[in-house]
């Protein structure tokens, strides 16, 4: 089992509690050693349900990584980079932070802008002129 920790991102605090590990044995390369050693790591995080989580931050965290939760409303992070489990469980957790670093930004509401007058006067002007440029084509009168 690794050591507990926690995942600490701005003001937000994930207790070692909350996270469940589970450990399997890694794909690629590594010869007989990967075959003898469980160092992938798969980090298990209840989103939905965690009371650690400000609604905001969890619903911006759900919309954002839909494809990495489980039916029940788990974020799964796995990681076998790494050839020893605890620089895989490192690199869980900071994989985590960073997802939960990217759902507390708050995304900024579009505000829509003028047309400036300037540019609604040229139009208009450009529209006069090709009437009148129009206007000049037609029959002359005897």
């Amino acid at each position: 089992m690794p050591q507990e920790k926690e995942v600490r991102v701005g003001s937000l605090l994930i207790p070692a509690g909350a996270l469940e590990w589970q450990f399997a044995r890694s794909s690629g390369p590594g010869g007989q050693h990967v075959n003898r050693t469980s160092s992938k790591a798969l980090l298990r995080f209840d989103a939905v349900h965690s009371p650690h989580l400000p609604d905001d931050v969890r619903r911006r965290l759900l919309q954002r990584e839909r494809a990495r939760l489980t039916s029940d409303g788990a974020l799964l992070i796995s990681s076998q980079r790494h050839r020893d489990q605890s620089r895989n469980v490192a690199d869980c957790l900071e994989k985590l932070a960073a997802l939960l670093e990217r759902a507390l930004i708050v995304p900024k509401t579009r505000r829509g802008s003028k047309t400036p007058r300037a540019a609604k006067a040229k139009r208009l002007d450009t529209k006069r002129r090709r009437s009148e440029t129009k206007r000049l084509r037609g029959r002359a009168d005897d």
